[in-house]
C-alpha cells in the first residue's frame, strides 16, 4: 500500500504555514505544497506587507509637502518611485525570512513547489508524482478579479500582483474599483504625485462599510485631490498614442477618462479553478469552497481556510481559521469558528476600522439600538497631532456593544479596545469607567460612551436631586 502522509497542505500562505509549523513541530508527517517558488502567499508578496510599506512612504511624502501645517517649511520634492519600491522590496525580504522553506524543513515538513491537483479524495498530483494524505488542507488564497471590459485585455493594466514592480510614477492613474485595495493604493499614488481617478460602479466607496463614515472618507480623499467617481460604469478601454482612454456611463451620462496607467482593483476570486476539486468530491458554492464551522469541506477529512473559502478575505481571519483546523485535524478537538467579532481595517488616511454590525445592519435585525458618536476634533491628542479628521461611531444594544466604526488616524490600532469589549461582552459603562491615559486618541472611546449618559446626568430631574441632596446633607 502506498505511503499515506498524516497531513497534506496545499498553499503556502499564512493559513498553510501556521498549520505546517504546528503540525511539523508536533511530529506529524506533513507535506506543504506551494505553486509559486516561494512561501508567504499574497499577504507577504502582493498584499498587506508591500501595500502598507508603500502607504507609509506616501504618508511621509505628503507630510513633507504639507510641513507648514506643523510650523515647518514645506519641501516640494520629486518622488523616485523606483527608490520607494526598493524600500517595499526590502520590507518583503525582511519579513520573508520568517517564511524561509528551510525553516519549515527543520520542523520536519516536506516543502514542495509546484501546482497540486486532486486525483481522488486522498491523493494529489504534483510535478508528475502522486502523494497520498490521511487529511488534507486547501489554503490556496485568491487572485485579482478582472472585469470583462472590452479592450481591457489589450492594455498592460496593473493589479496588486504587478503594481509593486513598477519603477516609474505615472502622471495619471485610473483605478477601477473603490474597495479597500483600490482606495488604499489610489491615495498612496496620489500622495506620491500621480493625478488619480477612482472609478467605482456602486454608488459609494467601500460599500460594505457604514455609509456615514465612507461619505466622510470620500470627502477627505477629494480634499486631498483625488477624483472619486462613484456610480460610474466603465464600458470600454482603448490605448492610442501612448494614452489609455476609458469610456463609460454614470448618472450624468457618458464620461471619458484618460490615463497613463490603469490599476484593476475590482475584487478578488478564490484560487481554486485548477485544483481538480471534482475528483476530490469537494463542493463549491458561489465561487468559494463550502466549509462547515469546523472548517471541513464536503469531504470531512479535507479542510479549507483563508480566501479560498471565506467568509472574510483577511489575513487575520485565515490565521484564525488555521487555529480551528489545528484543533480539529491535529488534536481532534471539535472546535468551531465564531465570526461574531471580526475586525478589519482600510488603511487610508484617515484609517477606517470596523468590527461587528453597522447601525443599518443592527436595525435591520430588529435591534433597538443606541448610537454614540464622538469626533476626533474634540480629542485633545488628535488636535496636538494635527490629525482631527474622522470620528468614532458605536452601535449599542441593551448596554452592550454590537458594532463600531472608527474613522481617524491610527483607527486600526484603536479598534482593538472595542473588539475586546465585544468579545468579552462588557457593558459599555465599563468602557466609561476605565481610566484612559491623557492625552491619547483612545480617549475617544470613553468620550463617545459618555455622550449616552450626559442627557440623563444633566436633566432637570438630576439637577433637582442634586440641589435637594445639598440642602439636607451637611
Amino acid at each position: 500500500m502506498k505511503h499515506s502522509h498524516d497531513l497534506i497542505l496545499i498553499g503556502g500562505g499564512v493559513g498553510g504555514l501556521i498549520i505546517a509549523s504546528v503540525a511539523g513541530q508536533l511530529g506529524l508527517d506533513v507535506v506543504l505544497i506551494e505553486r509559486r517558488e516561494r512561501l508567504g502567499g499574497d499577504c507577504l508578496h502582493y498584499g498587506c506587507v508591500p501595500s502598507k510599506t508603500l502607504i507609509r512612504s506616501a504618508a511621509v511624502a505628503h507630510q513633507i509637502r504639507h510641513a507648514d501645517r506643523y510650523g515647518l517649511d514645506p519641501v516640494a520634492s520629486e518622488v523616485d518611485l523606483g527608490r520607494v519600491m526598493d524600500r517595499v522590496r526590502a520590507s518583503i525580504n525582511t519579513l520573508g525570512e520568517h517564511d524561509d522553506p528551510e525553516r519549515f524543513r527543520n520542523y520536519g515538513v516536506s516543502v514542495r513547489f509546484g501546482a497540486a491537483r486532486f486525483v481522488d479524495p486522498h491523493t494529489v498530483q504534483i510535478n508528475g508524482e502522486q502523494i497520498r494524505g490521511r487529511r488534507l488542507v486547501i489554503a490556496t488564497g485568491s487572485r485579482p478579479a478582472v472585469p470583462p471590459i472590452p479592450g481591457l485585455d489589450g492594455i498592460d493594466y496593473w493589479t496588486n500582483e504587478t503594481i509593486f514592480d513598477q519603477r516609474q510614477l505615472p502622471e495619471r492613474l485610473a483605478v477601477l474599483g473603490g474597495g479597500p485595495v483600490g482606495v488604499e493604493l489610489a491615495q498612496a499614488f496620489s500622495r506620491l504625485g500621480s493625478r488619480v481617478t477612482v472609478l467605482q460602479r456602486p454608488s459609494s466607496l467601500l460599500p460594505r462599510e457604514d455609509p456615514e463614515m465612507t461619505r466622510a472618507l470620500e470627502r477627505q480623499l477629494s480634499n486631498e485631490g483625488l477624483s472619486v467617481a462613484t456610480g460610474s460604469t466603465v464600458e470600454s478601454v482603448a490605448s492610442e498614442d501612448g494614452e489609455i482612454c476609458l469610456q463609460g456611463q454614470n448618472a450624468e451620462g457618458g464620461f471619458q477618462v484618460t490615463a497613463d496607467a490603469v490599476l484593476v482593483a475590482a475584487g478578488r476570486r478564490a484560487q481554486i479553478d485548477d485544483l481538480g476539486l471534482e475528483a476530490a468530491g469537494v463542493k463549491v458554492k458561489n465561487g468559494l469552497i463550502r466549509v462547515d464551522r469546523r472548517m471541513r469541506t464536503s469531504q470531512r477529512h479535507i479542510f479549507a481556510c483563508g480566501d479560498c473559502c471565506g467568509p472574510y478575505p483577511f489575513t487575520h481571519v485565515a490565521e484564525y481559521q488555521a487555529g480551528i483546523i489545528i484543533a480539529n485535524a491535529v488534536f481532534r478537538l471539535p472546535k468551531r469558528a465564531d465570526y461574531r467579532v471580526v475586525p478589519w481595517v482600510t488603511y487610508t488616511a484617515p484609517e477606517l476600522a470596523r468590527v461587528g454590525l453597522t447601525e443599518a445592519e443592527a436595525r435591520s435585525r430588529g435591534m433597538g439600538v443606541q448610537v454614540a458618536r464622538f469626533s476626533f476634533r474634540d480629542v485633545d491628542r488628535a488636535v496636538c497631532d494635527g490629525e482631527t479628521a474622522g470620528s468614532a461611531k458605536l452601535v449599542i444594544h441593551k448596554e452592550r456593544l454590537v458594532g463600531a466604526t472608527l474613522l481617524g488616524a491610527q483607527a486600526g490600532e484603536l479598534i482593538h479596545e472595542l473588539v475586546l469589549a465585544m468579545q468579552t461582552r462588557l457593558k459599555v459603562g465599563q468602557i466609561s469607567a476605565t481610566i484612559h491615559a491623557y492625552p491619547t486618541r483612545a480617549q475617544v472611546h470613553r468620550r463617545a460612551v459618555n455622550t449616552l449618559y450626559a442627557p440623563k446626568l444633566f436633566s432637570p430631574r438630576t439637577r433637582s436631586l442634586v440641589r435637594w441632596i445639598q440642602r439636607i446633607l451637611p
